[in-house]
């Protein structure tokens, strides 16, 4: 097993359930000295979470907030210290919305502020800090809808895309000592994805014929190619957004 993270210390936000729990758990495995698992609500999720890092041999250590405050991540970007890599996880797709035709005013505004201007502030905060030190990766989770759109919840899609502006934008603000990339995942089998309508309602069979893969993979099998990007390993990159989906949006396909 690879050990990119030795002596490293490892932030992931949204890391109480989901992606996010597999990704601060890689970072465990990596070899990272300490792992912050940031959650807002999932308290009980962060727990469980800290507690499996802490039996892979990192030490956990749990940081609360709301990424759509700004007031709160200074104040957790005061408490984690100094932090080698960041992975921003946390998103909102709209999970209960099954078509455009459903979209409200209010869902619009959540979106964004999570996936835009949470993002933003993140990359923000934790950028200068980093930048100060002279060292530091920045990974943001986007998502396949920035190149295939959705029509399900359009405001998803525009949120993501605004992703990749805030990671080009502040990999040129932060360079040369601090990268910052985008990983686009593509479906997985989440609880949140798992769990929504139109996925009950067999498009997740649609979705599996339409991957060249051929199948829908479980969140901990994508959690290492996400952590590459903010490793050494990925040195040279920085301001860039890698697919990581399947196939299922390969061009000319």
């Amino acid at each position: 097993m690879s050990r990119r993270f030795d002596g490293k210390t490892v932030m992931v936000t949204g890391a109480g359930t989901g992606f996010g729990a597999e990704i601060a758990k890689r970072a465990a495995v990596e070899g990272a000295e300490r792992v912050l698992v940031h959650y807002r609500s999932s308290k009980d999720g962060a727990e469980k979470t800290a507690s499996e890092i802490e039996q892979l041999g990192s030490k956990p250590q749990l940081v609360q907030g709301d990424i759509t405050s700004w007031d709160d991540i200074k104040r957790m970007a005061d408490e984690a210290g100094d932090v080698d890599a960041l992975v921003n996880n946390v998103g909102d797709m709209a999970s209960g919305q099954n078509s455009w035709r459903e979209i409200t005013e209010e869902s619009i505004d959540h979106v964004l502020a999570v996936d835009i201007k949470g993002t933003m502030l993140m990359v923000h905060e934790f950028g200068i800090r980093m930048m100060e030190r002279e060292r530091g990766s920045i990974v943001n989770i986007g998502s396949t809808v920035i190149v295939r759109g959705s029509p399900r919840a359009p405001q998803y899609a525009a949120g993501k895309y605004g992703v990749l502006g805030i990671t080009k934008s502040y990999a040129k603000a932060l360079a040369p000592h601090v990268r910052v990339n985008t990983f686009a995942p593509g479906f997985m089998q989440t609880e949140a994805v798992l769990n929504r309508p139109d996925w009950k309602a067999g498009r997740g069979e649609q979705l599996t014929r339409d991957t060249p893969a051929g199948r829908i993979p479980p969140p901990e099998e994508l959690s290492a190619a996400a952590l590459f990007l903010a490793s050494d390993e990925a040195s040279h990159i920085t301001g860039s957004y890698m697919i990581c989906d399947g196939g299922y949006s390969m061009l000319g396909a």
